[in-house]
């Protein structure tokens, strides 16, 4: 028998035992035919991340996209061979090009995602995946009638923590869980444009950057990162985290859409986000087997939940109580037999004492090949990936209905099916008006 081993082979070993890094196994070495030919829309920030990551993960990239020449050199210098492109509309219809990742401001994530869904193409996109509730819902349908393999930028879900809180809560290590709370300490609010006009600058196409948002001139409090601080463009720390964060009980309570919404904050900006919110989502019981609930899990019963989020310094009162971890973001599971509190790299079974000596649950969760690497294996083989659309989209309508609840001003119920809530004002929300020559 050969004890000989390829350089690849020691790569994969190592991995498994947890020696070496997932980005050692990218499919550098394998033909151009036998890998993914992907367009990244984006290239900056948190874009260059993912243009980065999916390339280690195996991706051909062969074309780029910015409307920003200047933020787009370091990336072009990065991948030489990719063409580069200053409008997205010339990218998705390329006929060489398999799948689209998006890395772009909020508001623009629809309008792309929709032409790359409608050319055939798959995707990947940033969280959260729309910047309003109807998009989320019109992005989901439309990834399913074309049958495309899709995946919210939701990278902590790729991690072992995440996995191993999932396996604690369905295994029912801390009881029956009927309340959750989420907090984010990151903050948003305050934005304020210059006081004089700004030149827009040279290599910046700024038509292009405000697509289907309101016309207005140039300034640097929306570009090149403090968008999130204006409604038109994103929407504060709610819709920034949240899809990271609500992720966590979504998974491990097998949450889907709510019925009632309430958000409480400071009075409204009509412009922009608010520096706090408090919102408090209620999900309906319900029954049914889980594909995925875990060995300990026979009945398939599902409780009604209710799911509090805090950010902007707001944190859930019963953190102050003595003992309680002092955690700046995180999630706490409050079950009938314990606490669980996790954050993205770490987790704890409260009160401490009281699971002393706790045998935990034998994993059921298979580790992940990685968060891009799964959307590219799903392209090439067939398959489906653990952030597609049908659950993400799930996911952003919830976190945003905490924002149009806020906008409005107004508490009220959610019917998913008829993607209208209880009250006229707040249903004016769940979509915006968009500029001319922009639709979905």
């Amino acid at each position: 028998m050969s004890t000989s081993f390829t350089r690849r082979q020691l790569l994969k070993a190592a991995a498994v035992a947890g020696l070496a890094p997932a980005s050692l196994l990218a499919e550098k070495k394998q033909p151009a035919s036998e890998r993914l030919n992907v367009a990244v829309i984006g290239t900056y920030n948190r874009a260059h991340g993912n243009l980065v990551e999916v390339s280690a993960a195996g991706a051909n990239v062969v074309a780029l996209c910015d409307v920003d020449e200047n933020l787009a050199t370091g990336a072009r210098r990065e991948f030489p061979k990719a063409s580069f492109d200053i409008d997205f509309r010339r990218v998705v219809d390329r006929k060489d090009i398999d799948a689209v990742l998006v890395a772009t401001p909020d508001h623009t994530h629809a309008v792309i995602m929709m032409a790359a869904l409608e050319a055939g193409k798959h995707v990947y996109c940033e969280k959260p995946l729309t910047h309003t509730v109807y998009e989320a819902r019109r992005v989901a349908e439309t990834a399913a009638k074309h049958k495309r393999v899709t995946q919210m930028g939701t990278q902590i879900h790729a991690g072992s923590n995440y996995r191993r809180v999932v396996e604690l809560v369905r295994s029912g290590a801390i009881g029956t869980v009927r309340e959750v709370h989420v907090w984010c300490g990151r903050s948003y609010g305050g934005a304020k444009r210059s006081t004089k006009t700004q030149p827009t600058p040279k290599g910046l196409h700024w038509d292009l950057w405000l697509g289907p948002a309101p016309e207005r001139p140039y300034d640097r409090a929306y570009h090149p990162f403090d968008w999130r601080g204006w409604w038109d463009f994103g929407g504060g720390t709610l819709n920034d985290m949240a899809c990271h964060h609500m992720d966590l009980p979504f998974w491990a309570l097998e949450l889907d859409a709510p019925t009632k919404v309430a958000a409480e904050g400071p009075p409204p900006e009509r412009e922009t986000v608010a520096p706090w919110l408090i919102v408090r989502y209620e999900f309906p019981a319900r029954r049914g087997p889980s594909a995925s609930s875990g060995p300990s899990r026979a009945s398939g019963s599902r409780p009604a939940v209710r799911l509090t989020w805090y950010d902007g310094g707001k944190r859930p009162a019963i953190l102050s109580q003595p003992d309680m971890p002092k955690w700046s973001d995180g999630s706490l599971f409050v079950g009938d037999k314990g606490m669980l509190i996790a954050g993205y790299s770490d987790h704890k079974l409260l009160p401490e004492k009281q699971f002393a000596g706790f045998k935990r649950p034998r994993p059921f969760i298979p580790d992940s090949i990685g968060h891009h690497k799964e959307w590219l294996e799903a392209c090439k083989n067939g398959g489906t990936t653990t952030c597609r659309f049908g659950y993400s989209g799930a996911l952003t309508e919830a976190v945003l209905l905490g924002t149009v609840s806020y906008r409005s001003g107004k508490s009220f119920t959610w019917d998913s099916a008829k993607l209208k809530t209880s009250d006229p004002a707040a249903n004016a929300w769940l979509h915006k008006e968009y500029r001319r020559g922009w639709s979905l």
